[in-house]
């Protein structure tokens, strides 16, 4: 029986997803972001709470600190304390800052959108399977 190689799937994987990032940097550059501060914006609804978004991004507290002060500066997100414990801050999406994360979200997906092109419907489904059974 041939063994998977454990190391050679996570790298492939590792290699997709970052040449797909790269691949549109610039275009998020132009947008006023960086990438890692798209994927803060994208998380924002679902996970208002700097600490919260430090753990679903596996980034440290202090860069998610570091992007928060940098997007509200730029006007694509609000920090406010949160009514329900003073302790913490709220963050929310500006409408501007909804916008450019929409727009990068689009990069994003296009960009990928033409890796996933070279696979026909059937693998393309089988692959969505796949990733959410990882997930």
């Amino acid at each position: 029986m041939h063994k998977t190689d454990v190391g050679k799937i996570w790298s492939l994987n590792y290699r997709l997803v970052s040449s797909v990032i790269t691949s549109v940097a610039p275009e998020i550059t132009k947008l006023g972001l960086e990438t890692k501060e798209l994927f803060v914006l994208a998380e924002v609804d679902a996970r208002p709470h700097p600490a919260e978004l430090a753990a679903v991004l596996c980034m440290p507290k202090p860069s998610v600190t570091m992007y928060v002060k940098r997007l509200e500066a730029a006007g694509f997100l609000r920090r406010e304390i949160d009514g329900a414990d003073l302790r913490r801050h709220r963050l929310t999406l500006t409408p501007e800052g909804r916008k450019t994360m929409a727009r990068g979200l689009t990069l994003l997906s296009k960009a990928f959108g033409a890796r996933l092109a070279r696979l026909n419907s059937a693998q393309q489904s089988e692959l969505a399977a796949l990733l959410e059974k990882l997930n």
